[in-house]
């Protein structure tokens, strides 16, 4: 038995390649709304537009490719707040969690 057999009988088979012309895009880890959420209930006010544009500079990021955060938004039921958008996004993304506009 060659060692590529015991391999892929160990770790399963090659995935198929994936598009390498596919972008690669930064995805914040945790979710910025459900970060901004969290702070803001912590903080026990709105956030104000500095507090949120510095949570998102400060934002841990992975990266992946842009069909796999498509893929996990989907999965999770909505679509994260854009850092490049954040407060406009923000705004939205409270207002359809907290059902009002405060």
């Amino acid at each position: 038995m060659s060692d590529l057999s015991i391999l892929s009988r160990i770790f399963g088979k090659k995935k198929p390649a994936e598009p390498a012309d596919e972008p690669l895009v930064p995805v914040p880890v945790p979710a910025l709304g459900v970060l901004l959420l969290r702070l803001e209930k912590k903080k026990g006010a709105p956030l104000t537009e500095a507090e949120v544009l510095e949570t998102c500079d400060k934002a841990v990021c992975i990266v992946m490719r842009l069909s796999h955060k498509r893929a996990m938004e989907e999965k999770r039921g909505y679509r994260d707040i854009n850092p490049e958008n954040a407060w406009k996004e923000w705004l939205v993304f409270r207002t359809e969690v907290n059902g009002d506009e405060t």
